[in-house]
């Protein structure tokens, strides 16, 4: 099977379109009138169109996802602030580990700072080898 760029497929076929119906609108080519060619290549053209159409889509549908997605997270941090200051369920109640924080309970209890436990040697710097030598 033949790769095509689809690129210079589309253009390829306008400029044939173009200049057979610019030039010679009424003559036959390939046992085709430039209608019935028109009609053999349409369902390309056809499949171009509706590729341009789905790509505005994607674009169009990532936009609103974006956009809605704020209001989402926006939503989502009220109802987990509500659950942390509820007195029944707080930051350290099963809810909040369910909704996937870490419980108050369950975090570290801060910075600790832990001095060296062994003494850093410094090294002594390899002799040289005997193949660095001969390369010298």
């Amino acid at each position: 099977m033949r790769k095509h760029n689809p690129k210079r497929t589309a253009q390829k076929l306008q400029k044939v379109i173009d200049a057979w119906t610019t030039l010679r609108p009424t003559k036959s080519f390939g046992g085709m009138t430039l209608e019935q060619f028109k009609a053999k290549v349409q369902p390309s053209l056809d499949a171009r169109d509706q590729l341009t159409t789905l790509r505005t889509q994607a674009v169009n549908s990532l936009v609103q996802r974006h956009q809605t997605d704020d209001t989402s997270l926006t939503a989502t941090s009220q109802v987990v602030n509500s659950v942390k200051g509820d007195p029944e369920e707080g930051e350290d109640g099963p809810l909040y580990a369910a909704m996937g924080y870490v419980p108050k309970s369950m975090k570290a209890s801060g910075l600790t700072r832990k001095g060296q436990t062994t003494p850093v040697v410094p090294t002594a710097p390899n002799p040289t080898s005997p193949t660095d030598k001969a390369a010298k």
